[in-house]
Order: C-alpha cells, then sequence, then structure tokens
C-alpha cells in the first residue's frame, strides 16, 4: 500500500492508478462547476465548460505534480507549468468538441456529454503527460 499512496515511482501501471484518482477528483471538480455555471448561473454550457475546466486543471496540476508523475527531468518550473497548460489546452479543444458533437448534434444531455468526452480525453492526458515528464521510455 505504501508503494501504491506514497512512494515516488516510475511504474506505469501505479502511476496510471495515481493519474486516474488525481482524474477523478479534478473532474468532480470539472463537473461541479460545469454544472454551477451552467445550471445555477445560467452561462452556455461551452462556456461553463473552458471555465470549469480551468478550476479542474489546476487542481489536476497541483495533484499531478506533488504525486502522480517524478518530475526531476524538468528542472525549470514554469516551463513545466506551460507544457502542462499546452496539453491541457489540447484536452479541453478534444472536450469542446466532444461536447458540442454529443450535446448539439446527437442530442445527449450535456452533463452525459461531459462524462463521456472526459473517459475518451483521459488518455491523451494521460499518455501526453507521461511523454513530457519521461519521453517515450516505459
Amino acid at each position: 500500500m505504501k508503494k501504491l499512496f506514497k512512494e515516488r515511482t516510475d511504474n506505469i501501471f501505479l502511476q496510471f492508478f495515481r493519474y486516474i484518482f488525481v482524474g477523478g477528483t479534478a473532474f468532480v471538480v470539472d463537473f461541479f462547476f460545469l454544472y454551477f455555471f451552467s445550471d445555477i448561473c445560467g452561462i452556455y454550457y461551452l462556456i461553463s465548460g473552458v471555465l470549469s475546466f480551468i478550476i479542474s486543471v489546476l487542481v489536476n496540476y497541483i495533484m499531478s505534480t506533488k504525486w502522480v508523475f517524478n518530475q526531476e527531468n524538468i528542472e525549470n518550473k514554469l516551463v513545466e507549468f506551460n507544457l502542462f497548460i499546452i496539453i491541457s489546452t489540447i484536452g479541453l479543444v478534444f472536450t469542446e468538441i466532444l461536447l458540442y458533437v454529443f450535446t448539439d448534434i446527437i442530442g445527449l444531455y450535456y452533463l452525459i456529454s461531459k462524462i463521456i468526452a472526459a473517459i475518451i480525453v483521459l488518455f491523451w492526458n494521460f499518455i501526453a503527460r507521461r511523454v513530457m515528464f519521461y519521453g517515450m521510455k516505459t
């Protein structure tokens, strides 16, 4: 259990487990604020999606860099943060496209669309962040 939750690791399976946990936490934050901005504040769901995403990315960044990935190969934290934001922004573009397709074209409720989009984009985010911190090694 200690290795699973506390020790630094380069093991891709342990990192993926941790990433799912961190991503799940960030998703709950994202989902809550998407609902809050859309249904409580009355903001269009695609705009709410961007706002909620920004909040969840900050949560994800803090948790990911402290717990999931060892970032010893990136000494400049500003560069690290900028790379994280670039990867996240690409994930946001994917998410917004999927939200639009699933909601406006297919006709799903926007929160259901968000769940589906999050599952799809999760794999992009994990692979891109792992490559960012480790390169292509396994």
